[in-house]
C-alpha cells in the first residue's frame, strides 16, 4: 500500500479544523492539526507533512508572513492559503511569496479536492523527474571524468585521441590539482591497453628502498622482512600501462634502473638476477620542470628524453575560468547531501566568487571547496557564505597570470613599460598606485584596463549581443557578466 499523505491543516477555529479534519481523512488523507504559526513549524519539523494549509488570520502571526518562513526553510513544500476575507492584494501576495494556490472560505468540497489532487500529482512528477535527474546525474559524473571546453582543454582532448593507440610514452606536466591523474586514465581508457590493468604509483609517497620494492618486487629472503617472493608494480601492469606520478621525486639511482625498463623491456625483482620480460606502456607525470632539473643534473637526461616522447601540459585552473561553472556542475553532481538527494544547486553570487577566486590549489581546491559547501548548505542551494574564503580581492596566486598577461600585453604594445622605481610613465595618463603603498598597484590597473577595453571592443563588435561577445573572447557568459559588473560596464 502507498504511503498515505500527510497534509497539515493551520487554522485557529475549532469547527474548520474538524471539517477538515473529517473532510480530509475521509479521502484517505492523513491530518496534522495546528493552531498557530509556532504549532505549525513544530508540527512542520516532526511530521514533515506533504502539504500546509495555512489560515490568513492566525493569533499569533500572519499567515502569510508564516507562508515565507516555510518557503525558505522548506521550498519544496507545497502551501495553500485559506480566507474568509477574499482579496486581490492578499492573494497576489501569496502567490508572490510562494503558495499553491489561495482558496477562500467557504470552499466548493470537490474544488478542493481537485486543487489536492492536481499538488500531489505535481509532486509525483517531480519526483520522477528527480529520480531521473539523480540517475543521469550519476552516470555523467561517471562518465565524465575530464571537465571543461576551454581551448586549451579540447586541445588535450585532441592530442589525447591522436597518442592514445600508440606505446609511445608520456610525460604529463602541470602544477599540483590540475588532473594529471585524470590524463592518465583517459590514455588507457582509450587505448588498447584498457582490458589490462593500469597500475598507479606515487614516487613521492615513498623512500628510495620502498620504492624499488614497490616498483621492481623482491625474492623471499632478499632482505630483512622479506618473508615471501612479492611482484613489483612493473610486473603486475604486464600488457597495460604503469602510470607513474611525481617521477620528478625519483632519485638517480631508481631512475637508471627505470631507464633500463624503458629501452630493454625487462628488469629483475630485487634479489634476482633472472630479467623479468614486460609489455607496458609508461606514462609519467611531474609539476617540476625537468628539464630544469636535467640542467641541475638532478634528473637523468637520457630518462627525461626516454619519457618525453610525447608531452602534455595541464594549464592551471586560473587560466581556463570559463571552464570553472561546468567543473562546479560537475562536482555538484558527484557530491549530494544524501545518497538519494538530487544535485545541490548554487546562487549566481557564488558562483561569480568561484569565478573570481584563481585557486592555486586548482581543481582539486575547487573539488573541496564544492564537497564542503554542500556539506555546509545541507542541500539547500549554496551561498557565498558556504564558501571557503571570505574574499576573492587579493587571491593567492593571481599574480603568475597576471605577470604572463601583462608582459603578453607589452609584448603587443598594448601597454607602456613601467618606469625603473615602478612609477608608470605619467605620458599615457597612467602614472598612479605606486605612491599609495599597494604592492603592483599600477600593475593590476593597466591589467584590469586592458581587460575592461578588450570587453568594451568586444561587445562593439557584437553590437551589443553578450552571447557573441562572450563566444569572440571565448569565455562564458557568467564570466562576461560578473567582470562586466567588475569594471561598471552596466547589468
Amino acid at each position: 500500500m502507498p504511503r498515505a499523505r500527510a497534509i497539515l491543516v493551520v487554522d485557529d477555529d475549532r469547527d474548520m479544523l474538524s471539517l477538515l479534519d473529517d473532510l480530509l481523512s475521509g479521502e484517505g488523507y492523513k491530518v496534522v492539526k495546528a493552531k498557530s504559526g509556532a504549532e505549525a513549524l513544530a508540527a512542520i519539523a516532526k511530521s514533515r507533512p506533504d502539504l500546509v494549509m495555512i489560515d490568513v488570520l492566525l493569533p499569533d502571526e500572519d499567515g502569510l508572513t508564516l507562508l515565507a518562513q516555510i518557503k525558505r526553510d522548506h521550498p519544496e513544500l507545497e502551501v495553500i492559503v485559506m480566507t474568509a476575507f477574499g482579496g486581490s492584494s492578499s492573494a497576489i501576495k501569496a502567490m508572490r511569496v510562494g503558495a499553491y494556490d489561495y482558496v477562500t472560505k467557504p470552499f466548493e468540497t470537490d474544488d478542493l479536492l481537485a486543487t489536492l489532487a492536481r499538488v500531489f500529482e505535481k509532486a509525483d512528477m517531480a519526483q520522477e523527474v528527480n529520480a531521473l535527474r539523480l540517475e543521469l546525474g550519476k552516470q555523467s559524473a561517471q562518465r565524465e571524468r575530464i571537465v571543461g571546453s576551454s581551448r586549451p582543454m579540447l586541445e588535450i582532448y585532441k592530442l589525447i585521441g591522436k597518442v592514445a593507440g600508440s606505446d609511445a610514452s608520456i610525460l604529463v606536466s602541470g602544477e599540483s590539482g590540475t588532473g594529471k591523474e585524470l590524463v592518465a586514465e583517459a590514455i588507457h581508457k582509450a587505448s588498447a591497453r584498457n582490458p589490462h590493468p593500469l597500475i598507479k604509483v606515487s614516487c613521492a609517497a615513498l623512500p628510495e628502498t620502498l620504492l624499488e620494492t614497490e616498483l621492481f618486487g623482491h625474492e623471499k629472503g632478499s632482505f630483512t622482512g622479506a618473508m615471501t617472493m612479492r611482484k613489483g608494480r612493473f610486473e603486475i601492469a604486464d600488457k597495460g600501462t604503469i602510470f607513474l606520478d611525481e617521477i620528478g621525486e625519483m632519485t638517480l639511482g631508481t631512475q637508471t634502473k627505470l631507464l633500463r625498463i624503458l629501452q630493454e623491456h625487462e628488469f629483475e625483482r630485487i634479489g634476482s638476477n633472472t630479467p623479468i620480460k614486460v609489455d607496458i606502456r609508461v606514462i609519467a607525470a611531474t609539476n617540476r620542470d625537468l628539464a630544469e632539473e636535467v640542467d641541475r643534473n638532478r634528473f637523468r637526461e637520457d630518462l627525461y628524453y626516454r619519457l618525453n616522447v610525447i608531452h602534455i601540459h595541464m594549464p592551471p585552473l586560473r587560466d581556463r575560468k570559463e571552464d570553472i561553472p561546468a567543473l562546479v556542475e560537475h562536482f555538484l553532481s558527484k557530491y549530494r547531501w544524501s545518497q538519494d538527494a538530487i544535485p545541490t544547486t548554487i546562487t549566481e553570487e557564488a558562483l561569480e566568487r568561484l569565478v573570481a577566486y584563481d585557486w592555486p590549489g586548482n581543481v582539486r581546491e575547487l573539488e573541496n571547496a564544492v564537497e564542503r559547501a554542500v556539506v555546509l548548505s545541507r542541500g539547500q542551494p549554496i551561498t557565498k557564505e558556504q564558501l571557503p574564503f571570505d574574499s576573492v580581492k587579493a587571491p593567492r596566486g593571481n599574480g603568475r597570470k597576471a605577470s604572463r598577461d601583462a608582459e603578453a600585453a607589452q609584448e603587443a604594445g598594448e601597454l607602456e613599460p613601467v618606469a625603473a622605481g615602478g612609477k608608470a610613465s605619467e605620458a599615457n595618463g597612467s602614472g598612479v598606485g605606486a605612491e599609495n603603498g599597494e604592492p603592483g598597484g599600477p600593475f593590476k590597473k593597466r591589467v584590469s584596463a586592458l581587460e575592461k577595453r578588450l570587453i568594451l571592443e568586444a561587445l562593439e563588435r557584437a553590437g551589443g549581443n553578450r552571447t557573441r561577445a562572450a563566444e569572440e573572447l571565448g569565455i562564458y557568459r557568467r564570466l562576461l557578466y560578473a567582470k562586466m559588473r567588475e569594471y561598471g560596464l552596466g547589468e
